[in-house]
């Protein structure tokens, strides 16, 4: 039979709590934490310091470690499309990408890009090429925005950023690649 309850001639032990600190200040408190995290951080240390000293370590070279940044080129086109329209819009894109995006002009004095110049740049001088991507490109932001937009330039005017044409280029490639050009 198990006892749930202690016999009457023994005697529990009562635990009490430690009187609060008082008549201490604020600060006395605090210095006083800070003293006693201190003891323990050091009693830390020195197990850790016991408990690793059996393991054998090498030193480390630095100079093996800390490297600067590698500069590796530029960046690799992905994989083409097959069809020249479609590799024409994509490489156009990359170019925006890489290059820099700009409006008003063609190329501006930093060497970004308009959308029409970096489909004219990658074209490399093939004007039908040039003509068919950029028919592609203004269908598919026709596509998008409605037939109210008049040009590709007139489109990329009308952007103050770049997060728009990019992306446009980026579905025309998509879009000549569907459409077999």
């Amino acid at each position: 039979m198990l006892r749930t309850h202690a016999p009457a001639h023994q005697t529990v032990p009562t635990v009490t709590a430690p009187a609060p600190l008082t008549g201490l200040s604020l600060e006395e408190r605090l210095a006083l934490v800070n003293t006693q995290m201190t003891a323990r951080l050091d009693e830390a240390a020195v197990a850790y310091e016991v408990n690793t000293a059996h393991i054998p370590i090498e030193p480390v070279d630095l100079a093996d470690v800390v490297t600067g940044p590698i500069d590796t080129g530029p960046v690799p086109l992905p994989e083409l499309y097959p069809t020249p329209v479609a590799a024409l819009l994509q490489r156009a894109h990359q170019r925006l990408l890489t290059g820099g995006w700009c409006s008003g002009v063609l190329v501006d004095e930093d060497g970004a890009r308009c959308m029409l110049g970096a489909i004219r740049i990658e074209a490399g001088g093939d004007s039908r090429l040039e003509a068919d991507a950029a028919g592609v490109l203004l269908d598919a932001i026709r596509r998008q925005f409605g037939n109210d937009v008049d040009s590709v330039p007139s489109f990329n005017d009308a952007h103050g950023t770049s997060r728009v044409p990019l992306c446009m280029v980026d579905q025309a490639a998509s879009l000549a690649d569907t459409s077999g050009l």
